[in-house]
């Protein structure tokens, strides 16, 4: 009995940090203009790899893809046309509310 349970926990622990793996899309922020040079702004929780116009958390964090992360890049890097995973980027409003920090 006490093996049965023991076999189950750690199968839910493989199938709980398997999927949580895979769940973390890339979060990407298109910027309105082109930054000069590369750099790694830390926004959300998460390291941006910006160069140019594009920045890309490759392991976001839980506030990564949230309004609050998205107005921590801008204020770093300028203003953006876009943010979030590909699956799901945010929406106007969003990007409004992002760019209300953004850098001059």
């Amino acid at each position: 009995m006490k093996l049965r349970l023991t076999a189950a926990i750690a199968a839910l622990t493989v199938s709980a940090l398997s999927t949580s793996a895979f769940a973390a899309e890339p979060v990407v922020a298109k910027l309105q203009a082109a930054n000069s040079g590369a750099s790694k702004p830390v926004a959300g929780g998460a390291v941006f790899e910006c160069l140019g116009d594009m920045c890309a958390a490759r392991t976001p964090g839980a506030d990564t893809n949230t309004v609050r992360g998205c107005k921590e890049l801008s204020r770093q890097v300028g203003a953006v046309a876009s943010y979030g995973p590909s699956s799901k980027p945010f929406s106007a409003d969003q990007l409004a509310s992002c760019n209300e920090s953004a850098r001059k």
